[in-house]
């Protein structure tokens, strides 16, 4: 089936992941030359991470007291989408500075250098990300997170920096939940070092937005997200069965929402939807879409237009966009099992069926 230029943009849970442009993606195959992510601390090889990452891991004495479990989930969690993203950024730096087809960087040689150091800092960061949180996982008795096998659709350079800014939009989201759980369980210790990640990873989108002929900074205050949003949205991504343990993350997936409309304009609009059923009686009339979007009270519409064909549903609802007030930036699209308001983006992730579809508009 072929993906389109916009789906590929903004929607991370694909109904087209299976058709790949590459070879799945295998931390087995020792991509990075070092053995990563098994890198003995302190060692040369962390020496040169930390080197191209322009700066360290972290030195100072890890938290007194053992986090509690549902931190440690949080950690699984970050640990297990940080070794997402150096898997991503090693495949697209070495599609770069390889000149793969539909990766060459245009203009003068200078841009196409620049495009490569900055990669390079951007890999070593995350694998920096990962060590650090298997490294607080482990110091507690956890068992590290490992990698999965993994599958990236996108096959040029333009596709591959625009997933990269939506991915990372999740993960600025989702990173306000974990802090705030930090806070909610005591956990305060934990808070400082995650939000130095919340600015860096910030740092990243403004260029990746850039690069795409975007204003940097998207929104005043950034679409929040929920952990189990992004867990489910990473599933699209790995070889089902490939990681080899999953099942330590305690956390909700739900079954995939692909957003159908492309290219959806800064306009109040109707936005089209689908999603695979297991059988009919999945499929009940009292779902809705519910969005979130920047700091505002979540949104629920009625679902319309609803066709089943075989075990695709597919069906619309509106989308309530206002230029001064909602639907700017990140939108996550979930369909819930209730007709009734939302308080907090938790609170919709609570209610989910299917999700997230993510709406980009900008």
């Amino acid at each position: 089936m072929a993906c389109s230029r916009m789906a590929l943009a903004i929607v991370i849970r694909l109904a087209c992941l299976t058709a790949v442009f590459a070879a799945p993606f295998s931390f087995k195959d020792n991509p990075l030359g070092n053995g990563f992510p098994m890198i003995v601390q302190p060692s040369d090889a962390l020496t040169v991470i930390s080197v191209n990452a322009h700066g360290s891991l972290p030195n100072s004495p890890p938290p007194p007291n053992k986090p509690s479990a549902d931190a440690l989930t949080s950690l699984r969690l970050i640990a297990f989408n940080e070794l997402f993203e150096v898997a991503y950024f090693t495949e697209l730096l070495n599609n770069i500075t390889n000149n793969v087809e539909g990766y060459e960087v245009g203009g003068r040689d200078d841009a196409r250098n620049f495009m490569i150091k900055a990669l390079t800092a951007v890999q070593a960061q995350e694998e920096l990300h990962v060590l650090n949180a298997n490294g607080a996982i482990t110091h507690f008795g956890g068992e590290a997170i490992q990698p999965c096998t993994y599958n990236f659709p996108v096959s040029n350079i333009n596709d591959a920096i625009t997933l990269a800014q939506t991915f990372t939009d999740v993960v600025l989201g989702t990173l306000q939940d974990v802090v705030s759980l930090f806070g909610t369980d005591g956990d305060t210790a934990l808070i400082r070092g995650v939000s130095s990640v919340i600015g860096q990873e910030g740092e990243q989108n403004g260029w990746y937005r850039t690069f795409l002929g975007k204003v940097p900074s998207a929104l005043p205050f950034l679409t929040t997200s929920t952990r189990e949003f992004a867990f489910s949205a990473l599933q699209g991504f790995v070889v089902p069965g490939s990681c080899p343990n999953l099942d330590t993350i305690k956390l909700q997936i739900f079954k995939p929402l692909t957003v159908i409309t492309a290219n959806p304009e800064p306009k109040e609009q109707d936005i089209t939807f689908s999603v695979e059923i297991a059988k009919d009686s999945d499929w009940m009339s009292s779902y809705s879409i519910t969005y979130i979007n920047q700091q505002n009270l979540p949104i629920n519409k009625p679902i319309s237009n609803v066709n089943i064909v075989d075990r695709t549903v597919t069906f619309s609802a509106n989308f309530p966009y206002d230029m001064a007030t909602f639907g700017n930036g990140m939108t996550i699209a979930a369909v819930t099992n209730s007709t009734g308001s939302f308080d907090s983006a938790s609170d919709v992730a609570k209610a989910t069926v299917f999700g997230p579809g993510l709406i980009e508009i900008n």
